[in-house]
């Protein structure tokens, strides 16, 4: 009934593990890893991720696996977008750890079935580009400033053959 995920986490040298991990947790479910006089206003427990587990990274000094549980409630029905912003979108620049990774993700089939998913099929997609037989990949162009616009089509050419 919850969303798990596991973070790779390497805390900066003084924090113990198990706060990071509470940390990573708070930080990226009710938005903020200590009290704030607004808390009172809400049902924090309804909201907050919890760290469940924390377990060393074999071979690995000072890395942890965090394994995080977020409450189904926490996130709009429908939207990935919603989903991934909570859960990875301000936690990497948490000034508590050196390193964080997201190394795992498991999402409840209840939640999974929110989503729409594409409106047509991967072979209208296919007859549109008149690609078969090959995976369709996209391509961001770099530089992304600076390129004439014959260099910017000729690079964009190159990615869509």
């Amino acid at each position: 009934t919850d969303i798990l995920a596991a973070f790779r986490v390497t805390p900066q040298p003084g924090v113990p593990p198990e706060e990071a991990g509470a940390a990573v947790a708070a930080e990226s479910s009710t938005g903020t890893w200590t009290t704030v006089w607004t808390d009172g206003l809400t049902s924090l427990d309804r909201y907050k991720g919890r760290c469940y587990n924390i377990e060393p990274v074999p071979g690995e000094e000072d890395q942890y696996i965090a394994y995080v549980a977020y409450p189904l409630d926490l996130f709009e029905e429908g939207s990935v977008t919603n989903m991934f912003t909570s859960i990875v979108g301000n936690v990497f620049g948490f000034k508590a750890l050196r390193a964080l990774r997201l190394e795992d993700l498991r999402i409840p089939i209840a939640y999974v079935k929110t989503f729409q998913g594409p409106p047509h099929g991967i072979q209208v997609e296919r007859d549109k580009l008149n690609k078969y037989g090959r995976p369709l990949l996209g391509c961001t162009i770099k530089p992304k400033l600076g390129l004439s616009a014959k260099n910017y089509g000729r690079a964009v050419y190159e990615c869509l053959r």
